[in-house]
């Protein structure tokens, strides 16, 4: 199965006290280089990042990685534009999209392969939305015939508005550990994430 990517790294980071939250360190490298490497190391066909708030120095934290920059000069009107931005970019063949979180930092490449392997083998559904002890998370991963319909208009809502006008087409797929349902909007956020990856790279061989 192939599937593209689509990276949402644009965002006004509003609730970071006047820090960009896709800059800050993770805890070397910038927040948006960790999660587009990750994404781009998972096996995907095609990885394209969306930009809008900081587009200059975001898109020079992203030097050298293979994924593609696109920047939503409307990225204030919310996260909708940014995803049909990104996914009308993508130009690779493919049979799903992942629709990914730049500041789901704690995310490995194997967590993304991971949700690939599992939206391969569905036993129902072509919408996988991965769950956390009855939480919801992200990416959300979908047939790529629904793109026609997000880039139409008919869910205006992005993913959200996807997964709420198909329920009977969405595949809630258990996941092993909450990095799916952790993000970053907070300074408090930040540190607790610090703290986890400081932990995991203690751990590593």
């Amino acid at each position: 199965m192939k599937f593209s990517a689509v990276l949402l790294a644009a965002g006004a980071s509003l609730r970071m006290r006047g820090r960009h939250k896709m800059l800050l360190p993770a805890p070397v490298e910038p927040v948006v280089r960790r999660s587009a490497r990750s994404v781009e190391q998972s096996g995907a066909c095609e990885v394209v990042v969306v930009t809008g708030h900081g587009h200059e120095r975001v898109a020079e934290a992203l030097a050298g990685l293979r994924v593609r920059l696109v920047h939503n000069p409307d990225y204030r009107q919310g996260q909708m534009v940014s995803v049909n931005t990104g996914l009308a970019a993508l130009v690779q063949p493919c049979d799903a999209v992942m629709v990914c979180l730049a500041d789901q930092v704690l995310l490995t490449p194997d967590d993304y392969a991971e949700l690939a392997r599992a939206f391969a083998r569905r036993p129902h559904g072509s919408i996988l939305v991965p769950c956390f002890e009855g939480r919801r998370g992200n990416p959300v991963m979908f047939d790529s015939r629904h793109m026609a319909g997000i880039l139409a208009g008919r869910h205006k809502l992005g993913c959200r508005k996807l997964v709420q006008d198909n329920p009977e087409a969405v595949y809630a797929h258990e996941v092993a550990h909450d990095a799916y349902v952790s993000d970053l909007d907070t300074p408090e956020d930040y540190a607790r994430i610090l703290r986890r990856l400081a932990a995991s790279e203690s751990l590593a061989p």
